[in-house]
């Protein structure tokens, strides 16, 4: 029997100082809170108004790079910064067509080695450029609906 009641007095022991220290953190946790909101408002009240914030200094607009500096610095020769601009028929590649008797209709055109896009007659291929009207194999490419053709493409040989 007395083996009995120590045991008993050591679990009420175990969960006595449990409880005590649950209690121990509760309080801390709550006198912290009190803490930092007493710290907070204090500094709230107390902080020095000094009129609205002054503007962000003017921003200056950033420099222009100047592209040969760039070309050089990314390994590129003089002399290929001064190779001649592309010639017009060699920034456009007519890839195919759907044309009809009338010569309206679209051709699937590639732009300065892009992929193709297709363009309806009377639409601009590109600043100042038209496609003016296609043909069974053949694409024409004007400034202006009604004006000389710039530009004639050609479908490549059908293979056999």
């Amino acid at each position: 029997m007395w083996e009995c009641n120590r045991i008993n007095d050591n679990r009420r022991m175990v969960s006595n100082l449990q409880s005590k220290w649950t209690v121990a953190g509760a309080t801390f946790l709550l006198w912290a809170l009190v803490a930092g909101s007493a710290v907070f408002w204090a500094l709230k009240f107390t902080a020095r108004s000094s009129g609205p914030v002054p503007a962000v200094a003017a921003l200056r607009a950033p420099t222009q790079a100047d592209p040969a500096a760039v070309a050089r610095l990314l390994g590129a020769s003089p002399a290929a910064a001064a190779a001649p601009v592309a010639s017009l028929s060699s920034r456009f590649t007519l890839v195919g067509v759907v044309a009809s008797r009338s010569h309206n209709g679209a051709a699937l055109i590639a732009v300065d080695g892009r992929p193709a896009k297709p363009f309806r007659v009377g639409t601009a291929i590109d600043e100042g450029l038209i496609l003016q009207s296609v043909e069974a194999r053949r694409a024409t490419i004007a400034a202006s609906q009604d004006g000389p053709p710039v530009l004639t493409l050609e479908l490549p040989a059908a293979r056999k």
